[in-house]
């Protein structure tokens, strides 16, 4: 009997709950829908553009700057309405304007309909990141977050290059409907999931949270990684012989793939031994696979390289969200997102068109490795958060004192 109640006392708390599996219901709409229609709306505008005049890049230029405002907004509204109805709102904007695709080919009509698809992606992310934050147990906080990135990680696979060939073999019509569904059909998960609740401890205003040393820090460091993600996602196919296509999808999928298995291993690490030892690792890795990416002639280094940084590029994720989290109160968890969201969006957005400068002067090797040298900058701060775990809680501009633990 003593047995018994000694192993229940040291049982961990259970990672997926039933409000858990409902969130990966809206996980699933968003990212299908969003994921369905990434590569397909910049084929119509350049096809209804007639092929020239920079449609496609003002579509995707149009949804990213509304994804990135949205983001930096989104905790605001989170606290004045609460989880449940800025999820449900995301979700019915990314899906239902794209039904309206279809009206027209004009390319200022689709760059609005994508602008209101990205103000509702944010919406997803950010209300949706916090509140999977607090589903989450605190002490299993890296593992969760991995297996939620796994299930957002999945239907991004499939539904990029699905929509694609869908497009070429049923029309575009069929697809802006099916990205539609996706998302709202995934409505109705929202009103069995819980709502914010009052947390003690003030909100944090994202303003405040890019004052805060504690937060910026992680902030900056995915940055960067996510930066040389955009870089390798929309550049690799260009930098790469053309006789060697094979070897740039061979590359994309073992970068997914590495990206997903490190960010398992690092939350289950991280729940076990602490996730701030692997951040100047996982920073190591991406910078190296970058560098060795400038190979571009030999499609073993290219395969290596970009597995390599995957395996970097997973490993922060985890670490750079399970730290910041760690690091607020829970009515800092909107923040939290909104500035780890707002890292990704923007650096990829950034690598692509610095890339693009850097390597019509210099060449794709040169820049990529030029690149590398970039990212090894945020190993001063990945050095700083070392061993610091859940140090200077955010609790206003200033940071905390140190002393907050979760659990």
């Amino acid at each position: 009997m003593l047995s018994s109640s000694v192993e229940g006392a040291g049982a961990r708390p259970p990672l997926v709950t039933r409000p858990l599996l409902l969130r990966f219901v809206s996980i699933i709409g968003a990212s299908t829908s969003f994921y369905l229609l990434l590569s397909v709306v910049p084929l119509y505008a350049e096809a209804s553009a007639g092929g020239h005049g920079g449609a496609a890049g003002l579509a995707t230029g149009a949804l990213m700057l509304a994804t990135v405002g949205g983001e930096l907004a989104t905790p605001r509204l989170v606290a004045r309405f609460g989880y449940r109805l800025v999820l449900g709102a995301g979700l019915v904007l990314l899906g239902a304007p794209a039904f309206a695709f279809s009206v027209s080919g004009s390319t200022a009509w689709i760059a609005a309909v994508c602008a209101l698809r990205g103000l509702g992606f944010a919406f997803t992310v950010v209300a949706g990141g916090a509140l999977t934050a607090s589903l989450v147990p605190a002490e299993r906080r890296g593992e969760g977050l991995a297996l939620v990135g796994i299930v957002s990680g999945v239907p991004s696979l499939v539904a990029l290059p699905l929509g694609v060939w869908l497009a070429a073999h049923v029309g575009y019509g069929p697809v802006f409907a099916a990205g539609a569904v996706a998302a709202l059909a995934a409505v109705v998960s929202v009103p069995g999931l819980p709502d914010r609740e009052a947390a003690p401890g003030r909100d944090i205003g994202v303003a405040a949270g890019f004052r805060t040393a504690a937060l910026l820090r992680p902030t900056l460091v995915f940055a960067v990684t996510a930066l040389a993600a955009g870089i390798l996602v929309t550049f690799l196919p260009l930098a790469v012989p053309s006789a060697s296509a094979g070897v740039v999808a061979t590359a994309l999928f073992a970068q997914s793939a590495a990206a997903t298995a490190a960010r398992w291993v690092a939350g289950r690490h991280g729940d076990r031994h602490g996730a701030a030892v692997l951040l100047l690792p996982g920073l190591a890795a991406a910078a190296g696979g970058t560098l060795l990416t400038a190979l571009t002639h030999s499609p073993v280094a290219v395969v290596v390289g970009v597995a390599l940084f995957g395996v970097g590029f997973g490993a922060v994720q985890n670490v750079t969200l399970t730290l910041m989290y760690a690091r607020v109160p829970a009515s800092g968890y909107g923040t939290v997102s909104a500035l780890w969201n707002f890292a990704f969006d923007a650096g990829m957005g950034a690598g692509a068109v610095g890339f693009g400068i850097l390597a019509a002067r210099t060449g794709y090797p040169a820049a990529f490795a030029l690149t590398a040298a970039v990212m090894l900058t945020a190993a001063v701060p990945a050095w700083r958060d070392r061993g610091t775990e859940g140090a200077g809680a955010a609790t206003g501009p200033e940071g905390g004192d140190g002393k907050r633990r979760e659990g």
